[in-house]
């Protein structure tokens, strides 16, 4: 063991994150207004957790001036959440926006500036609205490209000048793998062809919401980036089939958005390998040159755990429609750190892995951490019982081991402007709802859905005023 101090520079951004479906709840919303995740949680109920889902979420549009104080009470100095796109307007087409949420979102930038807090909002948290699913098929239509651009349009005339930092989407591979890919989500539809699709429509929506944020001259005063959940991939063995199977997991996940998003172009190799198990969607050479003269200004990393492949023990079902496990099987590192609550490996050296490999593929574009955390089931039996508060240290530990990683890669001359947890109170996730507890403030679903701070967010706080973190690292032989 050591014990290791390191700056945090100034400037540095320490925030936590968010998204409209999972914090603010129905109340207000008009018919017609449900997203994606409303209609999957209408539609398939019994596989959410104790039947909690969006309905309520945290009550964070009744409660925002309560945790937006919380928020400068944690020592937050950004806080990243979603415009809801299915409430920002009551209709898509036209793009007529919804003043009663226009004013809400209004009076939350307000708060925040108020108390100091820094916003930054994402276009899309997996709110695509469902009357685009209902009859555009979502993603898979160009149409909804165009709306998509809409809706910016409107956002951007009525908040830009209050946010510079924007971003297109949060993970925008996830809907389409759990759906269309993986089909273990609502409506459960395994078409791969679609899953590429809705990845390209995806990425062009975000090259001309770029190419209208430049237009429009917001780019005078703020950035417009999107947000990315890359699995750090690492093979099982240095052994060529191996290699080669964490090359293609990285390729068909990873580098679907990285490449397009930063450098302006899909890998070749991903094309081909499309075309070769007749993946076939529809794009453009003109679709290409936007995405081209488009790129992101920044990237957020979501980061959690380490991802591990192999290369396939049995050959292919020749009866089941292509998915890119033709070429990986997971693989699980034995004697691996665990959370056992969520069943992820705990491997904080991949922040700087990360952060090594943007610096040296991506151009050392500006990005920072924009998820990471830890989420632990039946919290509540880390609560002190003299004070009621949940003694998160095992958060804390994680925290600061994942932080240390991020400023060492700075150190080393990473272009890794923050660190963003995940998440900034409890909250609903798809499934499994309230069940692991990522907040540094408790929801207590027991008592009106209160707030308590835990003690995650206390040293948080006094980490963001002292501006260094100490740690103890598991560094030393034994």
């Amino acid at each position: 063991m050591s014990k290791v101090s390191i700056a945090i520079p100034d400037g540095f951004i320490l925030g936590a994150a968010a998204s409209a479906w999972q914090t603010e709840g129905w109340s207000g919303k008009k018919n017609g207004q449900d997203s994606y995740l409303d209609l999957w949680y209408k539609n398939s109920r019994h596989v959410w957790h104790n039947g909690y889902g969006p309905a309520k979420a945290t009550d964070f549009i009744h409660r925002y001036k309560e945790d937006v104080a919380l928020m400068k009470a944690s020592g937050l100095s950004h806080y990243r959440t979603s415009i809801n796109w299915s409430r920002f307007l009551t209709d898509y087409e036209l793009g007529t926006v919804d003043e009663e949420y226009a004013a809400y979102i209004d009076s939350l930038l307000d708060e925040m500036k108020l108390q100091g807090i820094a916003p930054m909002l994402c276009l899309e948290h997996y709110e695509l609205p469902a009357y685009l699913i209902e009859k555009y098929d979502g993603w898979s239509s160009k149409k909804v490209v165009e709306l998509f651009v809409l809706y910016a349009e409107k956002v951007f005339e009525r908040f830009a000048h209050k946010v510079d930092r924007w971003f297109t989407f949060n993970e925008p591979v996830v809907v389409q793998t759990r759906v269309y890919l993986d089909a273990i989500r609502w409506p459960f539809e395994q078409n791969t062809a679609k899953w590429m699709q809705w990845n390209h429509h995806k990425v062009l929506a975000t090259a001309k919401v770029v190419e209208l944020f430049y237009r429009k001259g917001y780019n005078a005063a703020g950035t417009i980036g999107v947000i990315l959940n890359p699995e750090v991939t690492y093979a099982r063995s240095t052994a060529q089939h191996d290699q080669k199977a964490a090359h293609l997991y990285d390729l068909f996940y990873n580098r679907v958005f990285l490449d397009p998003m930063i450098k302006g172009e899909y890998p070749q190799e991903l094309l081909e390998l499309l075309e070769k198990h007749g993946v076939d969607f529809d794009y453009s050479e003109q679709e290409l040159a936007i995405i081209r003269n488009n790129t992101v200004d920044e990237v957020g990393i979501n980061l959690y755990y380490p991802h591990r492949v192999k290369a396939p023990s049995r050959e292919w079902n020749k009866e089941t429609p292509f998915h890119p496990a033709y070429y990986y099987e997971h693989f699980e590192l034995p004697g691996r750190r665990m959370n056992k609550s969520r069943g992820w490996e705990i491997y904080p050296r991949v922040v700087y892995d990360m952060a090594m490999r943007i610096k040296s593929e991506y151009d050392n574009i500006p990005w920072f951490v924009a998820e990471n955390g830890m989420g632990i089931e039946n919290e509540g039996q880390f609560r002190d019982a003299a004070t009621g508060e949940i003694q998160d240290d095992y958060r804390i530990e994680f925290i600061a081991e994942h932080l240390y990683w991020t400023l060492k890669a700075r150190e080393d001359g990473a272009n890794c402007q923050g660190y963003m947890l995940w998440a900034f109170t409890d909250n609903v996730s798809p499934m499994n709802a309230f069940k692991n507890r990522y907040g540094l403030i408790e929801i207590d679903l027991d008592d009106n859905r209160n707030r308590h701070q835990k003690k995650s967010s206390r040293w948080f706080k006094s980490l963001s005023e002292n501006g260094v973190l100490s740690l103890t690292l598991d560094d030393e032989d034994k």
